[in-house]
């Protein structure tokens, strides 16, 4: 993925997020229960309950900015079942989580062809 940021640090919140939450209730959610300044540099990466949806929110140093994807049909390997509330990512890992890949595991999202 490339944005205009650099970030210092990748967050990946683990627990499922309402998808209706924008800039405002996402930071929000990354100041109070995370502990962190959303300001800070750092991607902070969320995903839906339905694990078909990824949204990352981040300052580029003007403003918020938020980015989503959407899979089609698969599902994001999500580790939801992990014991930390948030997991520290490197790029690389950003990248296989957005291409579909488990980032603890890296096993591949199995596509089908409609016929």
């Amino acid at each position: 993925m490339r944005m205009f940021v650099e970030p210092e640090s990748v967050y990946l919140y683990r627990d499922f997020v309402d998808f209706r939450k924008a800039i405002n209730g996402l930071s929000a959610l990354v100041e109070l229960e995370l502990d962190i300044s959303p300001k800070d540099g750092a991607l902070f990466v969320f995903c839906n309950k339905a694990k078909n949806k990824l949204k990352i929110l981040y300052w580029d140093r003007t403003g918020f900015a938020l980015w989503q994807k959407r899979l089609e049909k698969a599902r994001f390997k999500w580790p939801s079942q992990h014991a930390c509330e948030t997991l520290e990512l490197n790029e690389q890992q950003l990248n296989w989580l957005l291409s579909g890949y488990d980032v603890i595991g890296h096993s591949p999202v199995s596509y089908r062809a409609v016929s």
